[in-house]
Formats: structure tokens, sequence, C-alpha cells
């Protein structure tokens, strides 16, 4: 079949789907109402649905007075039973597929239940909703007269007791359907490698000679992947070898601190960005609009949603609230009850609403991934957005970066250390800290308030990392490639005190 055919044919397919959005942009709460319900029949007559008597719940109001909200180790027990084999525990129909995670929990790992319902009515639904989206705002594009570079975990899949295991992507790559292997570049085989050094040489030889179209995948280490691709190749940039490359689909940190680090190695002003916030729990939003900041929420998945307000999270006020009470401009943290089998389940993320019509978000950060030692609650987005802009006045780029409180000991104030590992460093790092404060500042009056003359917090403290040292840092706990992520603020100094001495060697 001719290659213009072919596009044709998947872009017709694709915009298909497009009548099924517009179903829950026009009635989102109606379209989640009805889909706990679906989730609370389907769940009925499993040991939690006969805990807390779903087949009774009939009303929101009833669900969420009913029913805790719960954390990774409230349901481990329940999760393990399932991975050793018992059925019929949170889901109805067995789990085959979990997908393993090093989170941000107190468990060393975590193992998140993936159904049969869960990967192709979310995930695989999700990746075509993102096609059909693309398509659907770029009606010249040639998306599939080539293949799409992915870039998914370095973790092989594990089989115990009938069950698989692995990283969610390792999960997807393996079940996806025959005809996506054709469009898809690496091969399934070098995809999977678990070794992610060997693999990256793998995949360099496989995809320079294809004509890739997109690429996907984690902005941290594509950038590793891209820039080694063009090493090897002695290319400048990579339209020289990728002449039709039109759009990077990317997700799972902040786009944020490499934005400028891809424009140099993409230098076209007609070159696309389309971000995706999922997670091995589900697939959550997408990017609608080109040029956009905004990711529509995604109301249809199996994935029902509520949300924390986060100036009450984890206090004795704290409330849980429906996706129809939720207002812009405020930071909430996620709780999604899905199909397969997570109810009422903190995924650790926050995010802040944009709009309510229709339901766009912009992911803030983590719950657990913020400094709030002195009530100055630093988020991720603040600290990004701070970085970029200073970056941007002093001619620097960074290539990760971690945060940190210094405690108040004795009559010593508090403060922030701060740990980065520049590309270019800036020429006067003093200035670098002292500009980074003022933005900090500027975006968040809770630290505005407790740096004023020095009353609770000191100055932030400012290291420049070696090179390489976060890579070496993850290469040390076998977290290289896939999901894997600095940690970037912390309320305690584990990460840090420990970077800061593998930064002295």
């Amino acid at each position: 079949m001719p290659i213009p055919l072919v596009n044709s044919i998947a872009s017709w397919f694709l915009k298909k789907r497009f009548h099924q959005i517009e179903l829950f942009l026009k009635y989102p709460n109606e379209v989640q109402n009805e889909l706990l319900f679906d989730l609370l029949t389907t769940a009925k007559d499993t040991e939690i649905g006969k805990r807390y008597d779903f087949a009774s719940i009939d009303s929101y109001k009833t669900f969420s007075e009913r029913i805790p909200v719960t954390t990774y180790e409230d349901c481990q027990d329940m999760i393990e039973r399932s991975r050793q084999g018992e059925s019929n525990i949170f889901w109805p129909n067995p789990i085959k597929w979990y997908a393993k995670s090093s989170g941000t929990t107190n468990a060393k790992s975590k193992f998140i239940p993936v159904s049969t319902e869960s990967l192709e009515d979310c995930h695989y639904a999700a990746s075509k909703d993102l096609l059909c989206m693309y398509l659907n705002n770029n009606e010249d594009s040639q998306l599939f007269t080539g293949k799409s570079l992915r870039l998914g975990g370095s973790k092989e899949l594990y089989k115990e007791n009938g069950t698989v295991f692995g990283d969610l992507s390792a999960i997807l790559i393996d079940n996806m359907p025959f005809w996506a292997e054709f469009s898809s570049t690496p091969s399934s085989k070098v995809s999977l490698m678990s070794d992610w050094e060997v693999k990256m040489a793998a995949i360099v030889e496989e995809t320079r000679n294809e004509n890739v179209t997109s690429l996907a995948g984690v902005p941290s280490w594509m950038l590793v992947l891209l820039n080694t691709i063009l090493e090897t190749t002695g290319k400048q940039h990579l339209f020289e070898l990728w002449p039709n490359l039109e759009v990077y689909f990317h997700g799972g940190v902040s786009f944020v601190p490499y934005v400028d680090q891809y424009k140099a190695i993409l230098p076209r002003d007609n070159f696309k960005y389309y971000e995706i916030y999922n997670a091995s729990e589900g697939f959550f939003a997408i990017q609608d609009l080109n040029n956009s900041s905004e990711l529509l929420l995604m109301l249809d998945y199996g994935i029902f949603y509520e949300f924390i307000p986060m100036d009450t999270y984890g206090t004795l006020q704290q409330k849980v609230i429906p996706l129809s009470d939720v207002e812009i401009g405020k930071n909430y943290a996620v709780v999604i009850t899905t199909n397969a089998g997570l109810w009422r389940y903190k995924i650790g993320d926050t995010v802040r609403f944009t709009s309510t019509n229709p339901y766009r978000i912009k992911v803030s950060g983590r719950t657990k991934h913020h400094i709030n030692a002195f009530g100055e609650e630093l988020i991720i987005e603040n600290a990004e957005d701070a970085l970029r802009s200073v970056c941007s006045q002093t001619q620097s780029e960074i290539v990760d970066y971690t945060a940190a409180p210094i405690f108040m000991s004795g009559k010593s104030k508090g403060s922030h250390e701060w740990l980065i590992e520049f590309k270019t460093p800036p020429s006067d790092l003093q200035q670098f800290n002292e500009l980074l404060d003022q933005k900090l500042k500027s975006l968040n009056s809770d630290y505005e308030a407790k740096r004023l003359n020095n009353m609770t917090l000191n100055m932030p403290t400012l290291h420049i990392a070696r090179e390489r040292l976060f890579y070496d840092w993850l290469k040390k706990h076998d977290k290289l490639g896939g999901q894997h992520k600095i940690p970037r603020l912390s309320n305690s100094r584990e990460y840090i005190d420990e970077l800061l001495q593998l930064n002295r060697y």
C-alpha cells in the first residue's frame, strides 16, 4: 500500500475518535459520575466491594464517606496477594500485569496492577487519542510516512506466580498490537534490553538510517539518547539525520529545564512539542492544542478523579472534592479510582487547573517532592520556572539539580541548599544564586515571607555538581533509563547528603 494512502487511512481512523472526546468535553461531570457507578457495579462482588458494600452506594456522597482515601502502603498487602495468584480481591477479572515503580513511597518498590481494561481502555486508548488530537490540529501532518522513535524503560519483564511485572513501558511494548511494531523504532527486542548503556548503542544503530517523523519518551533520557546519536553520527542537529521529523511527544518529568537544549538540536520554529501526563497508575491528560502548556484531563479512560486542596493536605482539615468542585489556580493532590482496582488512591502528584470548561491542568509537582520545612511551601513548578528564568538571564544551561533544607541549629537560621549540574555554567555563581532567590520570592509569597529580612530563611547555598554526578547516582542505584527521575526537591536531606558525598569523588 502506498505510504500517502497509509497516512490518510490512519488519519481518518484516528479522527473518528474525536466525536467521543467531544461528549466528555460537553458533559464532563455526567461522564465522570456514570463512570464511577460503572466501576462500583463491576467490582461489587470483589473482596473490597463486599467490605464496603459497593452495591448499596447510590451517590458520590456515600462513596466518599464510606471508602477511605488510600496510599500504596494501605493496599500493598492486597496487591501482593493478587501477585501471588489470588483473584477477585479488588478487581473481578484476573490481573496479569504489574507495573514496577520505585515511586516516592516508603516501600522499596511499588507493583501497580494493570488490568486488561486499563491496558486497552486507558493506556492504549490514550496513545491513539494523542495522535488523534495532534492530527486534528495539524491537517498537513506526514506523521505516518515514517516511524516514531520511542524510548521506554530499560527493565526486562519478569514472571512470578503466573503474573508479569516490569516497567510500564516494557509492559506496553510487550503487549502492543503487531501493526504498531511497523510504525515504531527501535525494535521491541532492543526496546526491552535491560542494560541501559548497551541499549543506547543498539538504538543508535537501529534508528540512524530510519525515516523518523516523531519522538516519544521522557525528556531527560531522550536528551541523553539524542545527544549520543549526534555525537555518533557527527551531525550538528537532528534534521540533518531525520529531515521529516515533526513532533516530540514527551512526559514523565517537567519539560521546562530542557526546552532550550531541545531547541538547540531541533532548530525549526515549526517543530511541535506535545506533552502527556501518564503514570503506572493510568494515563490522565494530553496536550490538545498546538503550542500550549495546558493538558486536557481525559475523563473516559476508566478513571474517576477526586482532588485534595494542598492548603489542607495532610491536616485534620483535609477535604476531598470531586472534579465538579475544583477551582482554577488552586494546587491539588490527585486521588483516583480506576478500572484496575485502585480505590480512592493518592498517586502522589499535584496539579493546578487552568480551565474548568473544558478541564485543563498543569502538573505542578509531587506531594512529597516539595520543601516545606519552614512553611515556605516551595513546589517543583516554582523551582523550575525560577531556574529557567535565571538561566536565560545568565546565559547558562542546567543538566540536573536537587534541593533540600538546611535545618535550624541553635541560633542558626534555616535555608535551602541547591546542588546543580550545569551544561553551561554561569560566569558569576553568586549572581546566579541571588537571581534565583529573587525569582523564587516573586513566584512564591510564602517563600518571600520567610526570606523577608532573613527572618526565618537565610540566602540559599548553591553548589556546582561535577559532570555526570546525577547520572552516576542513578547508575549506582540501578535507575538508568525509563521513568526514573532525580528527586528535585525534598523535605529531608537524604538525597542531597548522598549526592554531596558523591560529588567529592
